[in-house]
């Protein structure tokens, strides 16, 4: 069972597409996406979930990725598909 994956980010934010690509490499057709753009409560509970107010902010299950140069050191250190497939 593959774990869900959510990721704050923007519609204008190329580190978020960055991200997403990555994801979608990786074999992760399915997330979900929350769009902080214009939606000031969202950004601000985001921020206080991760104590960051960047996007992207993933999260792979309950484990807080980061943002996408997080991720992107995670794949290449190998831990993102083993985290991708726990469950």
């Amino acid at each position: 069972m593959a774990q869900h994956v959510r990721i704050y980010s923007s519609d204008y934010c190329p580190y978020c597409a960055r991200a997403k690509a990555l994801l979608q490499r990786r074999g992760v057709t399915d997330y979900e996406e929350i769009v902080v753009d214009g939606r000031p409560d969202v950004r601000a509970e985001m921020t206080r979930i991760t104590g960051r107010t960047s996007v992207p902010q993933i999260f792979i299950g309950t484990t807080h990725v980061g943002g996408s140069d997080d991720l992107h050191a995670l794949d290449a250190q190998g831990g993102l598909v083993p985290l991708l497939q726990q469950g």
